[in-house]
């Protein structure tokens, strides 16, 4: 039976945390005078705080946690966060439109990136760092988060771990998911505190130093300048370029250099293929540039601008130095590709993965070996281990449901005759929680265009993208319902 009470009370501990983090914004409202912010944030925990005890009051703490109770938290969780999130937008009157504000607010917990703000510093430094502090909350996962903090879930932590951390190498590092969850967020946080150490000794304030590791670590993408990253110099760009490399990697090599005390770890197949794309990649947009872009910019220009926009586009982090959307065809389609393409399972990023494109391309071969080998037992293996056959077929599903879903995104964004370069990529922008894509939604542009249902369809496009499809799709299925 659906344990309905045990997980009402544990959505009320996820929003009573999300109540407090409302509060931090709040510093920024000292610094100026920021009335509105303030009562804005003011509105937001409270709210927040107010439903969180109202969920816990009806919850219960008896019960164990299983598969169901798992999936219908961590959608609640990230379902929840969003709608709570976007009050401070709203209340504060910078978004005052109800739709934009979920949009904006499920962007910013998704890690997508993408923006209805047309004029991003006019709104103000709280709701600012707000937008950065989402991505940050977000980048970690609500739920391991949560399962950080928290020693009372039981048998449920492990499958919460998993669906939020999704992924065929999402390995627990730990015999207690709690411990695991503690040394994926030792890391997280490290990194962040030293990527924003770097930027203050740079020369940045501590606003920018905070709000651009945030994003960077978060691969979200959210910067408080319109012009993004290219508001820096190349130094500053370069140091954000590394550590948003470094988020796309799966943490748990982290964690298993550090305990080990070599680098045997890092031979891993995975993050060969994605360093070597990121390389690749590099140089041939930057020869591409530099043999069709008639004004023509110094050598080491071109590279860096082709390095860290290839780089923020495989890792789906979505900062700009450049406008990309004016780059040669190829470049561009190169980088629609990448998008597509995403970073490595257990990191920060998003997209479908660089190992389900190992195993999906895996798996093909394998058909094609047995249509003229029909009687051969072959094994789909990566990094020499053979990858278990329920694995295989989740992977060939997602991706599947990731192509359909991008057609029918595709197709319901190019009403209102936006051209199919936009509506394709905004629907993989949003799918792959990347921010930018083409045209007008590309990094000078902004999502504010789309008529409200377009919104709502990228809205779920988002969680669809940050959930990985089966958790979120099982919530509509009656069985899942029934007792």
């Amino acid at each position: 039976m659906l344990n309905h009470r045990r997980v009402l009370h544990i959505l009320g501990v996820v929003l009573l945390i999300l109540a407090a983090a409302q509060l931090i914004p709040i510093l920024w409202c000292l610094e100026g005078s920021e009335p509105a912010a303030l009562r804005a944030f003011l509105i937001g925990s409270t709210t927040t705080a107010s439903l969180g005890l109202v969920l816990r009051f009806m919850g219960s703490r008896e019960g164990d946690l299983y598969r169901r109770e798992g999936v219908l938290i961590v959608v609640g969780a990230w379902f929840l966060s969003s709608v709570t999130g976007a009050i401070p937008y709203f209340a504060s009157g910078i978004v005052p439109n109800v739709i934009d504000a979920l949009f904006e607010s499920t962007s910013g917990f998704t890690t997508t990136g993408a923006s209805i703000l047309t004029d991003i510093e006019g709104s103000g430094r709280p709701l600012l760092f707000w937008r950065s502090l989402t991505q940050w909350l977000g980048g970690i996962g609500i739920i391991v988060l949560f399962v950080a903090l928290l020693s009372e879930l039981g048998p449920g932590a492990r499958f919460l771990f998993k669906l939020e951390v999704p992924g065929p190498k999402a390995e627990i590092m730990h015999d207690r998911v709690q411990d695991t969850a503690l040394a994926l967020g030792r890391i997280y946080l490290a990194l962040s505190f030293a990527l924003a150490t770097i930027l203050l000794f740079s020369g940045l304030s501590l606003f920018d130093a905070l709000t651009h590791a945030f994003s960077t670590l978060s691969t979200g993408g959210f910067s408080p300048y319109g012009n993004s990253v290219g508001q820096f110099g190349p130094f500053v760009q370069i140091v954000i370029l590394i550590f948003m490399l470094a988020a796309g990697v799966n943490f748990s090599l982290y964690f298993a250099v550090l305990r080990n005390r070599n680098l045997k770890s890092l031979r891993d197949r995975e993050l060969q293929i994605y360093l070597g794309l990121a390389f690749l990649s590099t140089l041939v947009i930057a020869l591409d540039i530099s043999l069709l872009v008639e004004k023509q910019e110094p050598a080491s220009r071109v590279l860096l601008d082709s390095a860290f926009q290839v780089v923020s586009i495989l890792t789906t982090t979505g900062f700009a130095t450049a406008d990309f959307s004016n780059w040669p065809t190829f470049s561009q389609s190169l980088l629609i590709g990448l998008m597509v393409i995403g970073g490595c399972a257990g990191s920060t990023a998003g997209g479908a993965k660089i190992i389900r494109g190992m195993i999906g391309w895996r798996a093909v071969m394998r058909e094609v070996r047995m249509t003229f080998s029909p009687n051969s037992i072959i094994a789909v293996a990566i990094d020499g281990k053979s990858v278990p056959e329920d694995s295989v077929r989740s992977v060939v599903a997602l991706l599947v449901l990731w192509l359909l879903s991008w057609g029918v995104g595709t197709l319901l964004l190019s009403v209102g005759d936006h051209g199919i370069a936009t509506a394709a990529s905004a629907s993989v922008a949003t799918l792959s929680n990347i921010g930018p894509g083409l045209g007008p939604v590309g990094p000078e542009g902004n999502f504010a265009f789309f008529a409200s249902w377009q919104k709502m369809v990228m809205i779920f496009l988002m969680w669809l993208g940050r959930l990985e499809f089966f958790a979120l799709l099982s919530i509509f299925q009656l069985r899942f319902w029934r007792l």
